[in-house]
């Protein structure tokens, strides 16, 4: 780690902040301090920080926009990168989208409906990045990115810089091959349909409304916390369970919606993970049904 830093020194990396706090970076506006964060911000400066980290064994975390985890109050050891401001952007092609990993999906779906382009209406209340969406598999209402996927550019473990296309990246619900093979997405093309303006921007909106009806998206939330069972709902067996409105310090289960876990104000990450732990052993009492953590939890605990 040590001759790490010492090389990093060396290199054009981006920016480069050390024992930074990780609270501001998650939308669960929880989190310890990364002891090096690296905020590449052109493609030449990820690749080689990748290359680096890669030559010395060093392990590290890609941090995106912080919807999709949680991260613990101590904090994360070692190097945690994210992407800079070169990699948010969006242009469009014909029905081709491209969007860089670091774009805001919400504000892709709303674009898209302007310039008539149908298939990211799902998209319209779904906190996060476009590369996060890619890597997880991101879906709402019955439809999900592999709809719509065309290819991606990523820079895997090694460094090397590869173009994904449907195929490749082996998408199931929620999940990609690069839960198996670790890569930082830097970009994607989506092919969409042509379609009306006005019925894509009110299903759109439609969207956003029951989302703004159902769920509490003016709190600091990760969004949904476990995965939809086979043939149920997480938020169904949780409410049922009579866990909705359930405290632990400044963690809430939400009275909105039962697979919201929100940050009341001061809360910790072992908060969260005390209300998490509670609903899947109380969901696995009563229903016998073990709900999955869609959240991915970071950091030394």
């Amino acid at each position: 780690m040590e001759q790490f830093l010492v090389e990093l020194r060396e290199i054009d990396a981006g920016k480069v902040l050390y024992n930074e706090p990780l609270s501001g970076y998650t939308t669960w506006k929880i989190g310890g301090p990364a002891d090096v964060l690296i905020i590449p911000n052109t493609e030449d400066q990820l690749v080689s920080v990748v290359r680096l980290l890669h030559k010395h064994g060093v392990q590290w975390t890609n941090l995106g926009r912080g919807s999709n985890m949680l991260v613990s109050d101590k904090g994360i050891r070692g190097i945690v990168v994210q992407l800079g401001e070169a990699f948010d952007y969006a242009r469009f092609d014909g029905t081709l989208v491209h969007a860089g990993a670091a774009f805001s999906l919400i504000k892709l779906s709303v674009l898209a409906g302007k310039e008539g382009l149908s298939g990211l209406e799902f998209a319209g209340g779904i906190p996060g990045s476009v590369g996060g969406a890619v890597y997880m598999n991101a879906g709402a209402h019955g439809s999900d990115v592999s709809r719509i996927f065309k290819s991606a550019d990523i820079v895997l473990e090694t460094g090397e810089l590869v173009r994904y296309g449907l195929e490749d990246m082996a998408y199931s619900y929620r999940h990609s091959c690069l839960h198996e093979r670790p890569g930082i997405v830097i970009g994607a093309v989506f092919e969409m349909q042509q379609g009306d303006r006005k019925e894509i921007t009110a299903m759109t909106s439609a969207f956003k409304q029951r989302r703004l009806q159902t769920q509490p998206l003016t709190a600091a939330s990760c969004g949904s916390v476990f995965r939809n069972p086979p043939n149920d709902f997480a938020a169904r067996l949780i409410q049922e369970a009579g866990l909705k409105g359930l405290q632990s310090g400044g963690a809430q289960v939400s009275p909105m919606h039962a697979n919201f876990i929100v940050n009341t104000g001061q809360a910790k990450a072992e908060d969260v993970l005390t209300l998490m732990e509670t609903i899947q052993r109380t969901v696995k009492e009563k229903f016998g049904v073990e709900l999955v953590a869609e959240v991915l939890v970071l950091g030394e605990r």
